[in-house]
């Protein structure tokens, strides 16, 4: 395979399947026989020789599926806040930490749900690390042996749910507020993260713009931090942070509303482009 090795998650017609993305199709690794039934238990299974032994895979276009995060169903998402050095902003001693549950992103493409509830919808591009095998209690000189792959996150916030108290959770897990994707990048393919850039764009314009070797609490010591107290699985994905420039950060702030697009471009990684839609739905 000449290009980039990349994992995907998709639905189409005849259900949901995983496989690796070469140019415009899909090359299905659910389609191998006894295969695993999703990218998460892959991972568990090959990890860390992720590419296929099979020579011949069933071919899917790209533009038939529907993306989805491309682990739909990790077992944990951690979330860092304020996690770069910028002017006038003091490093913490120890990260702000919380979760999102699966059902908080939808992939790429799919359509980021503003609630009737809020006129605050907010968006944080970000840089998503996905582990491959279980971790726990692990140096951070061991620790990017665990990771699989790299993945654009953008990670919707709803500002006044989220500050309703001292905890997050209810403003960063209304359904599919985020967005997760397009794809996983191997880590063969990014051998060192740290030098990657990240640009976030609302309806075409830079709203965040900033390098991943800014980070306060850089990846290594993520993964040693969090598997300190909880044990990381396959599939699981931390997700490492935003800088300012994200809606509410700015004078007046400028949140997010229906027929509205984003988008946040890893160099190396691609783009990850979401619409905004009210959700109308009873239940």
């Amino acid at each position: 395979m000449g290009e980039l090795l990349k994992f995907a998650s998709f639905a189409e017609r005849n259900g949901a399947g995983y496989g690796i993305v070469e140019g415009e199709m899909i090359l299905r690794l659910d389609s191998i026989p006894d295969a695993p039934p999703d990218l998460k238990t892959y991972l568990s299974i090959h990890f860390p020789d992720l590419a296929p032994r099979e020579r011949e895979l069933e071919t899917l276009p790209l533009a038939d599926v529907k993306l989805l995060p491309p682990v739909p169903n990790p077992g944990k998402i951690f979330c860092v806040a304020t996690n770069f050095h910028e002017e006038d902003k003091a490093a913490p001693q120890f990260p702000l930490l919380f979760m999102r549950h699966a059902e908080a992103q939808t992939g790429h493409g799919g359509a980021i749900l503003k609630p009737a509830v809020s006129d605050r919808l907010d968006f944080e591009g970000e840089l998503a690390v996905i582990v491959g095998r279980r971790a726990h209690k692990i140096a951070p000189a061991e620790a990017m042996a665990y990771v699989a792959g790299y993945a654009c996150f953008n990670e919707g916030s709803v500002r006044d749910w989220q500050k309703h108290s001292t905890q997050f959770t209810p403003g960063k897990n209304f359904y599919h507020s985020g967005g997760f994707g397009p794809w996983m990048v191997c880590t063969r393919e990014i051998p060192d993260p740290a030098r990657l850039h990240l640009e976030s764009r609302v309806n075409g314009v830079a709203r965040q713009s900033i390098a991943i070797d800014r980070m306060i609490f850089d990846i290594p010591w993520l993964i040693s931090y969090i598997s300190t107290f909880a044990p990381l699985d396959p599939g699981d994905v931390i997700v490492t942070g935003t800088p300012s420039g994200f809606g509410a950060s700015r004078n007046p702030p400028e949140f997010l509303f229906s027929g509205d697009e984003v988008e946040i471009e890893i160099q190396g990684i691609g783009i990850l482009r979401n619409m905004v839609a009210e959700d109308i739905s009873d239940s």
